[in-house]
């Protein structure tokens, strides 16, 4: 079975063509090397794949037939992925939280305060 549609009918892709252009972009990789949409997948091969800031490692453990339903993925799937990716992603988010987005308006009336507070320091 291809990558691209292997990896479509494990539902880790919402659609076969986005599996696809993962596959063209290089953040699927097998062995430290990027593979082809159309390369074979076979029993026991590992990918990595990157996926929203997460690093996931899969091993193949069966080819369907088609599409599976989320609660037979054990079936064909082994997800290898460390549980640290999954805290890094956490504190990402709180990372992210933290800062105003740029372009959100004007500043605050703390953020003008702060400004004053940081020119009237440095003088």
């Amino acid at each position: 079975m291809r990558l691209d549609k292997y990896l479509w009918s494990i539902r880790f892709f919402k659609t076969r063509s986005i599996a696809t252009d993962y596959c063209k972009k290089g953040h699927i990789k097998m062995n430290d090397l990027s593979c082809k949409p159309s390369r074979e997948v076979y029993i026991n091969d590992f990918f990595s794949i990157r996926k929203n800031q997460i690093n996931y490692k899969i091993q193949v453990l069966g080819i369907p037939e088609s599409r599976v339903g989320a609660k037979l993925l054990y079936l064909y799937m082994k997800d290898l992925t460390p549980i640290e990716e999954f805290q890094k992603n956490e504190l990402l988010k709180y990372s992210k939280d933290y800062y105003r987005k740029k372009g959100t308006g004007r500043p605050t009336k703390k953020d003008r305060r702060d400004i004053d507070d940081y020119y009237d320091a440095s003088s």
